[in-house]
C-alpha cells in the first residue's frame, strides 16, 4: 500500500492489475473503457498478451471497487499491485535539476 504522503496526492499512483480472460484487443478496450468510466484516471492501458492492465491515477483507487468494475465486464482479477509513479522524460528531469 501507499504512504500517507502518497495518499494525499503528492505522488501519482501506478496500479498494475493482473487479469485473466483477455483474448484480444477488444477485450483490452472493454477493460480500459470500464476503468475510465468508473474512476478518475490519468491513463489506462491493457495488454492481453501480458495479461495485465496498468492504471496511472492521481490518487488511490479502492481495490474492492476496482475488482468489481473489472468483474462486471467479465474478467477475473488475479492480482493488484500498487506503487508510487514518478513521471519520466525531459520535463520531469528538468524539474528535478531545477529543484
Amino acid at each position: 500500500m501507499l504512504t500517507q504522503k502518497e495518499r494525499e496526492g503528492l505522488f501519482m499512483v501506478k496500479i498494475t492489475v493482473g487479469i485473466d480472460g483477455m483474448a484480444c484487443g477488444m477485450c483490452e478496450a472493454h477493460i480500459n473503457e470500464a476503468v475510465r468510466n468508473a474512476f478518475p484516471v490519468k491513463k489506462v492501458t491493457s495488454s492481453h498478451t501480458k495479461k495485465e492492465t496498468v492504471i496511472l491515477a492521481d490518487r488511490e483507487i479502492p481495490e474492492p471497487e476496482l475488482r468489481k468494475v473489472i468483474a462486471d465486464v467479465g474478467y477475473d482479477v488475479m492480482s493488484v499491485n500498487w506503487a508510487p509513479y514518478e513521471k519520466k522524460g525531459l520535463f520531469a528531469r528538468r524539474e528535478k535539476i531545477e529543484n
